[in-house]
């Protein structure tokens, strides 16, 4: 089991779509047959062995042994990961990408859209991975706002010009700078 499964098919998503599938899918965070999940949520075999099965279909469930219960072969299932990360790609876009300012919000959406598959694509096994992510606040009034961003995409720039060459490990540097918004309107 993965620690996060990416999803990119939209086959995936629709696979999600229906409540029951995420209880079966919670059932399967352990090894367990359908009859032991159906024990489990109320429901007959046959019921949550159709959702197994979509799961399956989807990738987002793996059979994980068999075993023979009074002549028949019974299915172990177990859930593909820990947690599923739906590729931004799948919600919302209407038509293709547009060439957009780098101070536009537009921007900032498709360059974390970005970073998310990049992310996606590592191998998350590999602990070895080196990586930094760093969060912060900064407060600027709004008669600094232009020097605040012009010092540091100097600053940025600063950083790629010193180590943008040719040899050497690749690395992708994405800064998001955006108004945090009143944490007091979201609740």
């Amino acid at each position: 089991m993965r620690d996060i499964v990416y999803l990119d098919r939209i086959e995936q998503a629709e696979a999600l779509l229906k409540p029951q599938r995420i209880d079966v899918l919670r059932q399967l965070a352990e090894p367990r047959s359908c009859t032991e999940v159906a024990a489990e949520l109320d429901q007959t075999p046959q019921r949550v062995y159709y959702h197994v099965k979509r799961l399956l279909d989807a990738g987002l469930v793996g059979q994980v042994a068999e075993r023979r219960v009074r002549g028949i072969h019974e299915g172990i299932y177990q859930a593909t990961g820990r947690a599923y990360w739906l590729s931004p790609r799948l919600v919302g876009r209407i038509g293709l990408r547009q060439s957009r300012d780098q101070l536009s919000l537009g921007y900032l959406v498709d360059l974390m859209e970005d970073v998310q598959a990049d992310i996606a694509a590592l191998d998350l096994a590999r602990p070895d991975l080196p990586s930094i992510g760093v969060a912060g606040e900064i407060r600027v009034r709004p008669e600094q706002r232009k020097a605040f961003l012009d010092e540091l995409q100097h600053t940025l720039q600063d950083l790629f010009t010193r180590y943008g060459g040719a040899e050497g490990d690749a690395f992708r540097l994405a800064v998001a700078c955006y108004p945090k918004g009143d944490s007091d309107a979201r609740a």
